[in-house]
C-alpha cells in the first residue's frame, strides 16, 4: 500500500562524525558537533527541485545522484513508494571528503527526511533498519551508527540466516572529553584509502590492535587517562601513509608529544581526543602549521533529529 505523504516541509540536521578512532577500525564512530542541515518537502510535480549551499556545493549534483536523494528514495521504498516529486535544501558545514563523515551524514539524513515525511514513518522504520539500509547504503556501519544515535558506538556486522546485519551498541562519552579536528585543504577518498590496506597483518599487531580498542571502549567511557595509549593503531594508519604524509606527520609528532592523535576516518584530518584547556589547543594549533586548519568541536550527545525551521 503506498504510503501517504506529509505536506509540510521537514527540516532535519546530522552530526559529523569520526570513525576507526585509531584501533577501532570499521567497529568505532563518534558524533562530532558539526551539524549539515537538509529541509525536503514533497511536490505534486514530477522530479527535483534541489538547491545546495556551504561546503562542497560545487561538486555535490542537484539530480537523482544526489545522495541525499538517494537516501531518500531508498526510505521511501522501504515505507511502500516514492511521492512524485522532491523539493530539497541542503546546507552542508561538514567538510566533504576530510574523513568527517559527510556521506554518512548524508546518507542518515535522507533516510530521516524519508521517514519524516510519511505519515506513520517512525512507526514503520524503526533507527534499527535505518541503520541496516544505511549501512547497505555506506558499506560500513560506523559512521552512519553514530551519525544516527550521537555519543560514540560500537558497530559491527553479523550474518543472521544468510543476511548481513548491522549492530550498534551505543555508548555515553565522559564529559570530560572534546575534540580537536585539523582539517587539511586536500581531500581524499574512503575507496581509494581502503584500497591501500593489506588483506593480511601480523599476529601480534593484531593482539594489539584488539587489545587497544577494548581499552579504547573503556576509556570513551570514563578513563580518558587512558586514551593516548588506547588510541594507537596497528591495523591502517601507517599502511595509508604515503597517501596522506602531512596528515601522518602531524598525527605522530602528536602523539610523541602525549597527545591521543589519530586519523579520522580515511582521512586526511587528524582528531584528537583530549580534557585539556583552550591554552593547549592553542598550543596544537601551533604545532600543526598552516596546512591544517584547526577546529574546536565537543561530542554530539544526539544523532540525526527533526528541528523547526
Amino acid at each position: 500500500m503506498k504510503p501517504t505523504f506529509k505536506a509540510q516541509p521537514i527540516q532535519v540536521q546530522v552530526p559529523a562524525s569520526s570513525a576507526n578512532l585509531g584501533p577501532g577500525f570499521d567497529c568505532l564512530g563518534l558524533a562530532l558537533n558539526v551539524y549539515d542541515r537538509y529541509i525536503a518537502q514533497v511536490m505534486d510535480e514530477p522530479g527535483f527541485d534541489v538547491d545546495v549551499t556551504g561546503e562542497g556545493a560545487e561538486n555535490v549534483p542537484v539530480t537523482d545522484k544526489n545522495l541525499v536523494i538517494k537516501a531518500m528514495y531508498k526510505g521511501f521504498d522501504f515505507l511502500g513508494g516514492r511521492p512524485r516529486g522532491i523539493a530539497l535544501r541542503q546546507l552542508n558545514v561538514i567538510p566533504h571528503g576530510r574523513g568527517l563523515g559527510s556521506s554518512a551524514a548524508a546518507i542518515v539524513g535522507g533516510l530521516f527526511l524519508a521517514r519524516s515525511l510519511v505519515l506513520g514513518g517512525q512507526e514503520k522504520m524503526s533507527l534499527e533498519a535505518m541503520l541496516n539500509i544505511a549501512n547497505e547504503m555506506e558499506g560500513h556501519p560506523d559512521n552512519v551508527s553514530a551519525a544516527i544515535f550521537g555519543n560514540a558506538n560500537i558497530a559491527w556486522q553479523e550474518n543472521q540466516r544468510g543476511s548481513v546485519i548491522a549492530q550498534s551498541l551505543n555508548i555515553e562519552v565522559d564529559p570530560r572529553i572534546s575534540a580537536l579536528a585539523f582539517v587539511p585543504a586536500t581531500e581524499f577518498s574512503t575507496s581509494k584509502a581502503r584500497k591501500m590496506l593489506p588483506e593480511s597483518i601480523p599476529h601480534i599487531d593484531a593482539v594489539r590492535n584488539s587489545s587497544n580498542t577494548a581499552v579504547l571502549v573503556q576509556a570513551l567511557q570514563n578513563r580518558p587517562d587512558l586514551l593516548l595509549g588506547a588510541t594507537e593503531d596497528y591495523l591502517h594508519q601507517s599502511y595509508r601513509q604515503d597517501a596522506m604524509p602531512h596528515s601522518y606527520a602531524l598525527m605522530t609528532k602528536l602523539r610523541s608529544a602525549g597527545v591521543a592523535a589519530f586519523i579520522s576516518g580515511a582521512g586526511p584530518s587528524v582528531l584528537v581526543l583530549r580534557t585539556g584547556a583552550d591554552d593547549e589547543a592553542a598550543e596544537l594549533e601551533r604545532a600543526a602549521g598552516e596546512r591544517f586548519a584547526m577546529r574546536t568541536l565537543g561530542i554530539s550527545r544526539t544523532g540525526v533529529a527533526a528541528i523547526s525551521a
